[in-house]
C-alpha cells in the first residue's frame, strides 16, 4: 500500500470513528430525555424540545463550520470543535431545571455540526469516481445513534442517568486526541485559488443547492427526527421497558447509519437522481403503512356486531421502521452525491448549507411529533407528518430534477 492511499484509509477510519462518537452525543437525549421527563413532569411538547435543541445549534453551525474546512482544513476544525464541546456534555451532571438543560444541550450539540467539516475533508483524498462512496462510510458515522441506544440504558440502569454524561464527555476528550495523531492536512489541488468569502455565501442562493436542501430535509432530518423520537414511542405506544425500548428503535437507527456506505455505492455505480427516487417511493410506501392508527371498530351484521381491531403489533411496526431506516441510509448518500458531482470544489460549504437544511429538519420534527400527540392523541400523527413530506419531495423531484432522470 503506498504512501497516498495509507493516508487516505487512515483518514477515513479516524474521521468516522470521530463522527460516529459526535452523532452518538448529538442523540443523547433519545434516551437520556427519557428519565429527565420523568424527573421534570414534561409533556410531549416539552419533550421533544428537549430532543431537538442540540439538533437546533448542530444545524446553525453547520454553514459556518463547512466555510471555515474549505478556508483552514477540515482536520483543525474538526478537533477543536469536539475539544468544544467536551466540557458541554460533562456539565450536563449537573443541570437541575429544563432550562439548564436547553442551553446545555444547545452546546454541546455543536458537535452536530462535525458532518458538514468531515464530509469535504474525507472527499478530498479520494478521485471523483470513488467520493460517493468514501462519504457514505463516513457518512456511516450516523450510526452513533444506534450506539446511543446501546450504551447510554446500559449505564441509566447501572448508575443512574448522571453517568451517561460523564462517561461521554471522557470518550469525546479521547476521541478528539486520536483523531488528531491519527490523521493528516488535506492535500492541496493544484491551481486552485481559495474562494472568496462573498463566493462562498453566494452559493446558499444557488437554485440547485436549495433542491438538495429540501430532499435533505427529508432523508436525514427524518432520521433524526425519528431516532430522537422511537425510544418514547416504543414505551409509550407498547409499553416496552426503556432497554427493550432502546434496542428495538435501534433497528431504524442502526441500518439507517451504517447503510450509508452502500448508498455511496449505490451512487456511483447507477447515479444520484434514480437511487433518491427510489428511496423517496420506498418511504412514500412504508409511512403510509405506520401512519394508520390502532383503530376499534364496531361493524353491524345481520347477527349483531363484529368487533374489530386494526392496527400494527410491535413486530411489524418495526420491520416498516427497519425499511425506512435502510430507505434513509442510502437517500442521505445520494443526496451528497449530487454534491460532490456538482460543487467538487466548494464541498464544505455546500455541505454546510445542505447539512444545515437537513439539520433543522431533525430539529422541527421532535417538536411537531410532540405537538402534535399532545393536540391529536394520536401517537401514529407523527408518521402522518412524515407522509406529507414526502408527498412534497417526490413532486418536488418531479419537476425539478426531471433533467437528470436518464443521467
Amino acid at each position: 500500500m503506498d504512501s497516498g492511499v495509507r493516508k487516505s484509509v487512515t483518514v477515513l477510519t479516524s474521521s468516522t470513528i470521530a463522527f460516529v462518537t459526535c452523532f452518538m452525543i448529538w442523540m443523547v437525549f433519545a434516551v437520556l430525555g427519557i428519565p429527565i421527563k420523568e424527573q421534570l413532569h414534561l409533556n410531549e411538547t416539552e419533550f421533544g424540545l428537549l430532543t431537538a435543541m442540540p439538533v437546533l445549534s448542530g444545524s446553525l453551525i453547520r454553514v459556518p463550520l463547512g466555510i471555515w474546512a474549505d478556508r483552514f482544513g477540515g482536520r483543525i476544525v474538526f478537533f477543536l470543535l469536539m475539544l468544544v464541546c467536551v466540557p458541554a456534555v460533562w456539565l450536563l451532571e449537573y443541570a437541575h431545571t429544563y432550562s439548564q438543560f436547553l442551553w446545555i444541550a444547545l452546546w454541546l450539540g455543536l458537535v452536530g455540526g462535525s458532518f458538514s467539516v468531515g464530509t469535504p475533508y474525507v472527499a478530498k483524498w479520494f478521485r471523483k469516481e470513488r467520493q460517493g462512496l468514501a462519504m457514505g462510510i463516513f457518512g456511516a458515522g450516523n450510526a452513533g445513534a444506534a450506539l446511543n441506544k446501546f450504551l447510554a440504558p446500559v449505564l441509566i440502569a447501572a448508575y443512574g442517568w448522571q453517568a451517561v454524561p460523564r462517561v461521554y464527555a471522557v470518550i469525546l476528550l479521547v476521541i478528539a486526541v486520536l483523531f488528531w495523531f491519527f490523521s493528516y492536512p488535506e492535500p492541496k489541488a493544484a491551481n486552485v485559488k481559495q474562494p472568496s468569502l462573498k463566493a462562498q455565501l453566494l452559493l446558499m442562493k444557488n437554485p440547485q443547492v436549495l433542491k438538495y436542501s429540501q430532499l435533505y430535509s427529508v432523508v436525514f432530518g427524518g432520521y433524526v427526527g425519528i431516532s430522537l423520537w422511537m425510544v418514547s414511542y416504543y414505551v409509550n405506544e407498547y409499553q416496552f421497558a426503556l432497554k427493550q425500548a432502546a434496542l428495538l428503535a435501534a433497528c431504524f437507527s442502526l441500518p439507517g447509519g451504517v447503510l450509508r456506505a452502500f448508498g455511496g455505492w449505490l451512487s456511483d455505480k447507477y447515479g444520484a437522481y434514480k437511487v433518491t427516487w427510489a428511496v423517496m417511493w420506498v418511504c412514500w410506501v412504508a409511512f403510509f403503512l405506520l401512519s394508520y392508527p390502532q383503530t376499534q371498530m364496531s361493524i353491524r351484521t345481520v347477527s349483531g356486531h363484529l368487533d374489530m381491531h386494526i392496527g400494527l403489533n410491535a413486530i411489524v411496526f418495526t420491520v416498516l421502521l427497519f425499511v425506512v431506516g435502510v430507505a434513509l441510509a442510502i437517500g442521505k448518500a445520494s443526496v451528497f452525491k449530487f454534491i460532490s458531482d456538482e460543487f467538487p470544489e466548494d464541498m464544505g460549504t455546500v455541505s454546510g448549507v445542505v447539512g444545515l437544511a437537513g439539520g433543522l429538519g431533525g430539529f422541527l420534527l421532535p417538536i411537531m411529533f410532540g405537538v402534535l400527540v399532545d393536540w391529536t392523541g394520536i401517537r401514529s400523527s407523527s408518521f402522518m407528518l412524515m407522509f406529507g413530506t414526502v408527498c412534497i419531495s417526490l413532486i418536488w423531484m418531479h419537476f425539478s430534477l426531471k433533467s437528470q432522470k436518464h443521467q
